[in-house]
């Protein structure tokens, strides 16, 4: 997904459910970080959908899932889709929150996205642990838009057991 397909995204889910703001959980969140010009690895691109949760209206989640989501005829028809989910979808470190970087450009009518700061979007994408997020994590520091130690203290302050927190320790050192 392209920054242009996420304006997209939020401006339709602005007008379905009548919120202004949403966080944007997943992996479309690092889109306004990216340096501009860089040369973008693939792994960024791969994924055709956001995740939307609105601020404002919580509960009205369902309607983006039914109106922008996946099969819809918004789908069909630009090649793309929204998820909507409720904001505790992610495992994210504590004041995640206090971190969002705001996302707000004219294509976007007047909807803000709340996108995850980079670092816990990571630690989020360390927790999942699927091979399209390690994957994922993998592009992002080649980047060099995260660091070693500032993830690993995030984790430190993301509410997971021991075993999870051992094995997402492990998966930050390797992949630096």
């Amino acid at each position: 997904m392209k920054l242009g397909q996420l304006e997209h995204l939020l401006r339709a889910a602005g007008a379905i459910t009548e919120d202004d703001e949403f966080y944007v959980i997943g992996s479309q969140s690092i889109l306004p970080s990216l340096p501009p010009g860089c040369e973008v690895p693939l792994a960024l691109w791969r994924s055709m959908e956001a995740d939307l949760a609105p601020v404002q209206h919580p509960e009205r989640w369902a309607l983006i899932e039914g109106s922008i989501g996946e099969g819809s005829p918004f789908h069909e028809t630009y090649g793309y889709h929204a998820d909507g989910v409720e904001e505790g979808t992610a495992i994210l470190p504590s004041g995640w929150r206090s971190r969002v970087l705001r996302f707000r450009s004219a294509a976007t009518g007047g909807v803000t996205g709340l996108c995850l700061e980079p670092h816990d979007l990571l630690i989020s994408k360390y927790c999942a642990g699927r091979t399209k997020d390690l994957e994922f994590n993998r592009a992002v520091i080649s980047l060099g838009i995260v660091a070693k130690d500032v993830l690993l203290a995030r984790l430190a302050c993301t509410d997971i057991g021991d075993s999870l927190r051992q094995v997402v320790e492990g998966r930050i050192t390797r992949d630096f």
